[in-house]
């Protein structure tokens, strides 16, 4: 029961984070990519702040704050930023291609920082599974560059070991506490990178570009997280992180029908492969 709750919890959050890549779309189409990177992080942790002052949360212990570092490095930080800044030498096709190792980074994690042993068939399954979203990212994508594929590498690398900790942490202080406290302390950094990046008139952009901010503010930044990290914490990280494998085809679902994006027969295809390793993976792990 309580791994089941897990995993329907960790099915929420990927289907908010899912949102994330439309949102983020219309989000540049008014605002600069570091800008939306930092102003996101910034609303998100004063939402954050203000949960835990009227909820009398309980501050951190000073063990805790080590960890709590490495999630904002890894979630807040550097996975939002390297990811934006990879977009600036890469195509969003090309990007799913890392984004399909990430469930296997999270498990990899899992493994060092949470201590879980997953069966044998666990790890064909998962590999299974990022296999065929990177192939299938690999034949929608154009060429690539280095400095773009290695900013990429450097976001998963960073973000599954920022999911592992948090999911451990978790389980200590809450799903919502963490993301929270971690959002706290990437505040100050955040803040000065909006200030830098401001904008120099907001006359001029529309309604989209603020409905992808809030969007990537509140549900990506924040609530997602809740979900998630809930769902990591009671199913098993390296389970549960192989739902991460459905989040670029509903993102993609969703830019079809949000934005109007074609949806190839191969879309779907590599969803129903993609379903069938999330199943077997959560079966072994």
């Amino acid at each position: 029961m309580r791994s089941g709750r897990g995993w329907v919890s960790g099915f929420i959050g990927v289907v908010i984070f899912s949102g994330s890549l439309p949102a983020t779309r219309l989000g540049v189409a008014g605002f600069s990519p570091l800008f939306l990177t930092s102003a996101r992080a910034v609303i998100a942790a004063l939402l954050g702040v203000a949960c835990l002052a009227l909820l009398r949360q309980r501050r951190p212990e000073r063990q805790d704050l080590i960890p709590l570092a490495i999630v904002s490095l890894g979630v807040v930080i550097g996975f939002p930023l390297l990811t934006a800044l990879a977009l600036q030498h890469i195509t969003a096709a090309r990007s799913i291609v890392f984004i399909g190792l990430l469930p296997l980074g999270t498990a990899v994690f899992g493994v060092l920082r949470g201590g879980e042993r997953p069966r044998p068939a666990f790890w064909l399954f998962s590999l299974l599974g990022s296999g065929t979203v990177a192939g299938f990212a690999l034949v929608q994508s154009e060429a690539g560059s280095l400095a773009g594929d290695l900013l990429m590498l450097g976001a998963i690398l960073l973000c599954g070991l920022g999911y592992a900790e948090g999911a451990t942490l978790s389980r200590k202080l809450g799903g919502w506490q963490v993301i929270s406290w971690a959002l706290l302390l990437s505040l100050p950094l955040m803040a000065g990178l909006a200030m830098w990046q401001w904008p120099a008139s907001f006359g001029g952009i529309g309604l989209p570009a603020w409905l992808g901010l809030a969007y990537v503010s509140v549900f990506s930044m924040l609530v997602g997280f809740v979900f998630w990290y809930r769902g990591l914490a009671l199913g098993g990280i390296a389970g549960v992180g192989q739902l991460q494998l459905l989040q670029p085809f509903l993102g993609l679902l969703l830019a079809g029908l949000i934005l109007g994006e074609p949806i190839a027969w191969t879309m779907i295809a590599a969803t129903g492969l993609v379903v069938l390793s999330v199943a077997g993976a959560k079966r072994f792990a």
